[in-house]
């Protein structure tokens, strides 16, 4: 299981015009999934990120998590993160 974490201030996906998912602050995570990742390793993935300590605290300080800022997470599915591009250019 791979993981891209970006931190933002607001998010939406947009399918064929129509808003899926939107957000406030939070986190949009690309996420690829391969065969044989187990529900272990989404488990230990989505409490890792849920910590992750990227959020300004009182003092300006990145000291805060996701749970501890109450903010939302937008997850896209993106198999790319797997992709083998070391030969050719397709």
């Amino acid at each position: 299981m791979r993981a891209v974490v970006q931190r933002v201030t607001k998010g939406s996906v947009t399918v064929e015009g129509q808003i899926t998912g939107a957000i406030e602050q939070g986190f949009v995570i690309l996420l690829g999934v391969k065969n044989g990742d187990t529900e272990a390793e989404a488990r230990w993935l989505a409490s890792k990120i849920a910590g992750l300590r990227v959020f300004d605290d009182d003092e300006g300080k990145m000291n805060r998590s996701l749970l501890d800022v109450g903010g939302g997470a937008l997850v896209v599915s993106q198999f790319t993160l797997y992709a083998d591009t070391r030969r050719g250019k397709r």
